[in-house]
Protein backbone atom coordinates (compact mmCIF):
# COMPACT_ATOMS: atom_id res chain seq x y z
CA UNK A 1 0.00 0.00 0.00
CA UNK A 2 1.27 3.61 -0.75
CA UNK A 3 2.51 5.70 2.08
CA UNK A 4 0.16 7.88 4.11
CA UNK A 5 -1.17 10.94 2.31
CA UNK A 6 -0.79 9.44 -1.42
CA UNK A 7 -3.60 6.73 -1.76
CA UNK A 8 -6.30 6.11 -3.89
CA UNK A 9 -9.93 6.29 -1.81
CA UNK A 10 -13.08 5.01 -2.62
CA UNK A 11 -15.80 6.38 -0.29
CA UNK A 12 -19.45 4.58 -0.06
CA UNK A 13 -22.43 6.73 1.06
CA UNK A 14 -24.66 3.07 2.13
CA UNK A 15 -28.23 3.69 2.07
CA UNK A 16 -31.10 0.88 1.71
CA UNK A 17 -31.99 1.95 -1.88
CA UNK A 18 -28.83 3.63 -3.09
CA UNK A 19 -25.08 3.27 -2.45
CA UNK A 20 -23.57 6.78 -3.13
CA UNK A 21 -19.82 6.52 -4.25
CA UNK A 22 -17.28 8.88 -4.70
CA UNK A 23 -13.31 8.41 -5.49
CA UNK A 24 -10.42 10.53 -4.45
CA UNK A 25 -6.41 10.96 -4.54
CA UNK A 26 -5.41 11.86 -0.55
CA UNK A 27 -2.29 13.99 -1.66
CA UNK A 28 -5.03 16.43 -3.61
CA UNK A 29 -7.68 16.08 -0.76
CA UNK A 30 -10.48 16.09 -2.81
CA UNK A 31 -13.40 13.69 -3.74
CA UNK A 32 -15.68 13.30 -6.73
CA UNK A 33 -18.54 11.57 -7.58
CA UNK A 34 -18.62 8.26 -9.04
CA UNK A 35 -21.74 6.72 -9.15
CA UNK A 36 -25.13 5.86 -7.69
CA UNK A 37 -25.74 2.21 -7.43
CA UNK A 38 -28.99 0.88 -6.63
CA UNK A 39 -29.50 -1.44 -3.80
CA UNK A 40 -32.26 -3.65 -2.60
CA UNK A 41 -33.06 -3.35 1.21
CA UNK A 42 -29.07 -2.79 1.31
CA UNK A 43 -28.06 -4.97 -1.03
CA UNK A 44 -26.02 -3.79 -3.51
CA UNK A 45 -25.05 -5.81 -6.90
CA UNK A 46 -21.92 -6.23 -5.76
CA UNK A 47 -20.65 -7.30 -9.85
CA UNK A 48 -20.97 -3.50 -9.49
CA UNK A 49 -19.26 -2.69 -6.99
CA UNK A 50 -16.10 -5.19 -8.18
CA UNK A 51 -15.90 -3.62 -11.36
CA UNK A 52 -16.03 -0.21 -9.64
CA UNK A 53 -13.01 -1.64 -7.20
CA UNK A 54 -11.24 -3.12 -10.34
CA UNK A 55 -11.96 0.47 -12.43
CA UNK A 56 -10.54 2.76 -9.29
CA UNK A 57 -8.11 0.39 -7.36
CA UNK A 58 -8.45 1.96 -4.00
CA UNK A 59 -5.83 1.35 -1.84
CA UNK A 60 -8.58 2.34 0.86
CA UNK A 61 -12.09 1.80 0.56
CA UNK A 62 -14.07 4.50 3.36
CA UNK A 63 -17.87 3.55 4.36
CA UNK A 64 -20.10 6.07 6.20
CA UNK A 65 -21.47 5.42 9.65
CA UNK A 66 -24.16 8.05 10.28
CA UNK A 67 -24.38 8.33 14.09
CA UNK A 68 -26.89 9.77 16.40
CA UNK A 69 -26.26 13.64 16.61
CA UNK A 70 -25.66 12.78 20.69
CA UNK A 71 -23.07 9.67 19.41
CA UNK A 72 -25.32 6.55 19.65
CA UNK A 73 -25.52 3.85 16.71
CA UNK A 74 -28.42 3.15 15.45
CA UNK A 75 -29.79 0.68 12.76
CA UNK A 76 -28.42 2.28 10.00
CA UNK A 77 -24.84 1.77 11.44
CA UNK A 78 -25.59 -1.27 12.07
CA UNK A 79 -25.91 -1.58 8.53
CA UNK A 80 -23.28 0.26 7.37
CA UNK A 81 -20.79 -2.04 9.14
CA UNK A 82 -22.09 -4.93 8.26
CA UNK A 83 -22.03 -3.73 4.54
CA UNK A 84 -18.25 -2.61 5.40
CA UNK A 85 -17.70 -6.13 6.75
CA UNK A 86 -19.07 -7.61 3.38
CA UNK A 87 -16.95 -5.24 1.26
CA UNK A 88 -13.61 -6.26 2.91
CA UNK A 89 -14.19 -9.81 3.17
CA UNK A 90 -15.19 -10.09 -0.56
CA UNK A 91 -12.68 -8.04 -2.18
CA UNK A 92 -10.03 -7.82 0.36
CA UNK A 93 -9.66 -4.11 0.49
CA UNK A 94 -9.06 -2.17 3.21
CA UNK A 95 -12.40 -0.19 4.91
CA UNK A 96 -12.29 2.52 7.49
CA UNK A 97 -15.79 3.67 8.95
CA UNK A 98 -15.92 7.73 8.56
CA UNK A 99 -18.79 9.52 10.82
CA UNK A 100 -21.37 10.94 8.21
CA UNK A 101 -23.54 12.68 9.92
CA UNK A 102 -25.44 15.17 8.25
CA UNK A 103 -23.33 14.34 4.89
CA UNK A 104 -26.69 13.61 3.19
CA UNK A 105 -28.43 17.04 4.67
CA UNK A 106 -25.38 18.98 3.29
CA UNK A 107 -25.77 16.89 0.23
CA UNK A 108 -29.23 18.13 -0.10
CA UNK A 109 -28.53 21.69 0.57
CA UNK A 110 -25.84 21.88 -2.30
CA UNK A 111 -28.11 20.42 -4.71
CA UNK A 112 -30.46 23.46 -3.03
CA UNK A 113 -27.96 25.94 -3.54
CA UNK A 114 -27.31 24.97 -7.38
CA UNK A 115 -30.92 25.42 -8.04
CA UNK A 116 -31.27 21.23 -8.08
CA UNK A 117 -34.34 18.96 -8.45
CA UNK A 118 -35.99 18.36 -4.72
CA UNK A 119 -37.25 14.79 -5.78
CA UNK A 120 -34.48 12.98 -4.24
CA UNK A 121 -35.93 9.75 -4.45
CA UNK A 122 -35.73 10.06 -8.14
CA UNK A 123 -33.21 12.44 -8.29
CA UNK A 124 -30.63 11.14 -4.95
CA UNK A 125 -27.47 13.13 -3.93
CA UNK A 126 -25.69 9.38 -2.55
CA UNK A 127 -22.82 10.43 -4.75
CA UNK A 128 -22.36 13.82 -3.49
CA UNK A 129 -23.02 12.53 0.36
CA UNK A 130 -19.68 9.99 -0.72
CA UNK A 131 -17.67 13.06 -1.51
CA UNK A 132 -18.56 15.01 1.51
CA UNK A 133 -17.34 11.40 3.17
CA UNK A 134 -14.10 11.14 1.62
CA UNK A 135 -13.21 14.67 2.29
CA UNK A 136 -14.58 14.71 6.22
CA UNK A 137 -11.77 12.00 5.70
CA UNK A 138 -9.09 13.82 4.20
CA UNK A 139 -9.30 16.47 6.44
CA UNK A 140 -9.04 14.43 9.52
CA UNK A 141 -5.53 13.26 7.87
CA UNK A 142 -4.35 16.73 7.86
CA UNK A 143 -5.60 17.37 11.07
CA UNK A 144 -3.72 14.11 12.36
CA UNK A 145 -0.89 15.30 10.85
CA UNK A 146 -0.33 18.84 12.10
CA UNK A 147 2.14 19.74 15.07
CA UNK A 148 0.20 20.63 18.08
CA UNK A 149 0.39 24.44 18.71
CA UNK A 150 0.69 24.41 22.27
CA UNK A 151 3.60 25.80 23.71
CA UNK A 152 5.65 23.63 26.06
Amino acid sequence: MPETGKRRVLAFDFGTRRIGVASGQELLGSGRPVAMLPAKDGIPDWAQIEGLLKEWRPDLALVGLPLNMDDTENDMCARARKFAKRLHGRFHVNVELVDERLTSFEAKGEVMAEGGSRDYGQHGVDDRAAVLILETWFNQQSANERPNDTNA
